[in-house]
């Protein structure tokens, strides 16, 4: 009675340790790999993938570094986004053009969810630093066409 018990322990045991693993090595703030953002965004920003690959199938988390005034016009993406702030000043509104008038000021901690295909903007008040995560892959399409960089 007792051999299948331990049987089941060294089995769910070496899954754990099998688990333990496959674990990403964590990372401070320091150890972000930085480097230009995508084509997709205005020029200006820089990106670290913290885990996955946002082009590809599946979760993934990105930290997005932006110079002062920095504006990303309207758009949206086809799964929702979700987006903290690390550092700085960050701004957001909902609709299908950027208007400061409009947007919701958020501070470090502050957090904002967009529904996949609502159309939002964001500028930044300062250098600002956000954690985006979703479920990849990721893509942005702007609500006019001439905002986006990539076609420029």
């Amino acid at each position: 009675m007792h051999k299948p018990l331990l049987s089941l322990t060294i089995l769910l045991f070496s899954g754990a340790i099998a688990v333990a693993q496959q674990m990403p090595a964590p990372a401070n703030a320091d150890d972000m790999k930085w480097g230009a953002a995508p084509n997709v965004f205005p020029p200006g920003a820089q990106i670290a993938v913290v885990s996955g690959d946002p082009f590809k199938e599946g979760l993934y988390v990105v930290r997005l570094k932006m110079p002062a005034g920095y504006k990303i016009p309207a758009h949206n993406h086809p799964t929702t986004e979700y987006v903290t702030v690390l550092s700085g000043v960050f701004n957001i509104g909902m609709g299908d053009k950027l208007d400061a008038q409009k947007g919701i000021i958020l501070r470090p901690g502050g957090f904002a969810e967009a529904a996949a295909r609502m159309n939002h903007y964001a500028w930044t008040s300062g250098e600002t630093v956000v954690q985006v995560h979703g479920q990849g892959p990721f893509a942005i399409t702007y609500v006019n066409p001439a905002d986006d960089p990539s076609k420029k």
